[in-house]
């Protein structure tokens, strides 16, 4: 390829003079709500991490007042993150807002999101509310949030489907109460490019002093057309992005942040903003979340699916070895990837791993690197090749939620002729006790299931089987997720190795470990038989 080569000049670093767009996640509330992304709050903290190293602005860390667990998770993040704005979602009531600043009340840098709906349906069918009870109350709502908040976001919910008088009528007296931001929410995907264009200017020159305050946008992607409508409101003048990793959120997503982001970085001379963005934490955050959700990255997923950077076509091939510009528009590098496939083996040391992690965008600490490489050798006895995507897979590791008490010792499995399967495993309890028991069931891996449910006194109900492969190669690592039922609460439970057996045991163990850490004497009635 040759050295001039356009994608090489991609960087989501602001450049002179260029504006600065604040991009918000919401991966964690919004994103974290739709159903197959509900994540514990140890996971919920380790995704704030990744985020705060991605570099973004605003992490809406959660719902306070929506459950004790989503209060707890926001709390915990708000004390661990010192760089970006830790920020909570509330209604425009009072309770709301005492429990967002008493779960932010730990954050360096906070923000509360006060949401409420104005288009004509949600104020008739939702709220039974006039145009001018809606604005008392959002109003009322700001200036109490202000008595705890420096920072406060106001939201019109289906901002879109409002009148925009209307709306320039709200957003003008929560200006004037004290709402350093506004958003401008696409809530049920309904917009176009153009139509939110149109939007935002006519904000800008209708809403009183809006000079004080930035204007944000949040779109749904029911129509597919977040990500586009997002640009054209930053194209617009809005300076502020809420976004999720991989788009997730309620029913079809949200915009997807790595989209918006290199959409901005890639064509930055159509739109002259930058965000603060590390690009290159793209990747790795995307595969710490399907590793947390156990939801799969799209193989043709843009930016950051596993096809975004492949070429098979002999015509594409033949350009790229031309130049490389002729069919990538950015480089893989630029977003996380590597193009490296064997890259460490059994006799490799811990400074070559640590090495190869820092260029997949991992930076353990001496503990976390040490349990890593104890990982690392273990698996490069099993494996031929150890690839990009196993170091990944064992760098974002297990929730550190699944630890004990129980631990898998022994595991033989094995099928026979008809479809029958028969599992034998022997677990050890941190205390010293042991426990060994075998069971036969509708192939082997239900065999196993009931297994470990016999060993450790209790029977699982499983409601959800998922497989996939992480790596690639005839010896690839594979996930098993589960889904057991417990008490009117699902819960989720993964394992990875190059066996998908014992992945699914080691998912099955953290389900019962979780379980058994949270009630200690009380018994679980399940079954083990929906493989």
């Amino acid at each position: 390829m040759t050295d001039q080569d356009p994608s090489s000049d991609v960087t989501a670093t602001p450049s002179a003079g260029a504006e600065r767009v604040r991009i918000f996640d919401t991966s964690l509330r919004d994103g974290e709500q739709a159903p197959g992304f509900s994540m514990g709050r140890a996971a919920k903290l380790r995704l704030a991490r990744a985020l705060e190293e991605l570099g973004v602005d605003v992490i809406e860390a959660g719902f306070p007042s929506a459950s004790d667990g989503d209060f707890e998770a926001v709390q915990a993040i708000a004390r661990e993150l010192r760089k970006p704005i830790v920020c909570g979602l509330a209604r425009c009531v009072a309770g709301d807002i005492e429990a967002c600043a008493r779960a932010l009340e730990p954050a360096a840098h906070r923000r509360i999101h006060l949401f409420l709906a104005t288009s004509p349906l949600h104020r008739q069918f939702k709220l039974d509310m006039s145009r001018e009870q809606v604005i008392e109350a959002a109003v009322r709502a700001i200036e109490t949030a202000r008595r705890h908040f420096d920072d406060v976001e106001f939201s019109a919910e289906d901002a879109i489907r409002t009148e925009p008088d209307y709306l320039a009528e709200v957003f003008s007296a929560a200006i004037a109460a004290g709402a350093g931001t506004v958003n401008v929410p696409d809530t049920v995907g309904y917009t176009t490019p153009t139509e939110m264009a149109e939007r935002i200017a006519y904000l800008r020159r209708h809403v009183r002093g809006i000079d004080r305050a930035v204007i944000s946008t949040h779109c749904h992607d029911d129509l597919g057309l977040a990500v586009a409508n997002s640009l054209a409101a930053v194209a617009a003048g809005a300076r502020q992005v809420e976004c999720t990793i991989g788009g997730i959120g309620e029913r079809a997503g949200n915009a997807s942040l790595e989209e918006v982001v290199m959409a901005l970085a890639t064509r930055a001379e159509r739109f002259g903003v930058a965000t603060g963005l590390d690009t290159r934490k793209l990747y790795p955050t995307a595969r710490l979340l399907s590793q947390l959700t156990g939801q799969p990255i799209a193989r043709n997923k843009a930016v950051i699916g596993e096809n975004a950077f492949a070429h098979e076509s002999g015509i594409h091939q033949h350009g790229m070895l031309k130049h490389r510009g002729t069919y990538e528009i950015m480089k893989p590098e630029d977003v996380g990837f590597s193009r490296s496939q064997l890259v460490l083996g059994k006799h490799s040391g811990r400074h070559a791993l640590r090495e190869r992690l820092a260029g997949l965008g991992f930076t353990p600490d001496d503990a976390q690197l040490d349990a890593i490489f104890t990982r690392f050798k273990t698996l490069a006895d099993r494996k031929r090749e150890v690839f990009d995507s196993d170091l990944e897979a064992l760098a974002v590791g297990r929730d550190p939620e699944a630890v004990g008490p129980w631990h898998l010792e022994h595991l033989h499995a094995s099928s026979h002729l008809g479809g029958n399967g028969s599992a034998s495993v022997r677990l050890v309890h941190e205390d010293g006790r042991r426990a060994s028991e075998a069971a036969i069931g509708d192939g082997p891996i239900d065999a196993v299931l009931r297994a470990i449910g016999r060993a450790i006194g209790r029977e699982l109900e499983l409601t959800d089987f998922q497989i996939r492969a992480l790596t690639q190669g005839g010896d690839a690592q594979g996930q098993a997720t589960l889904g057991v039922r417990h008490q009117d609460r699902v819960l989720q439970g993964r394992g990875v190795s190059t066996d998908i057996v014992e992945a699914a045991a080691l998912a099955a163990l953290e389900v019962a470990n979780r379980i058994e850490r949270a009630a200690p004497a009380a018994p679980l009635r399940t079954l083990a038989q929906a493989i």
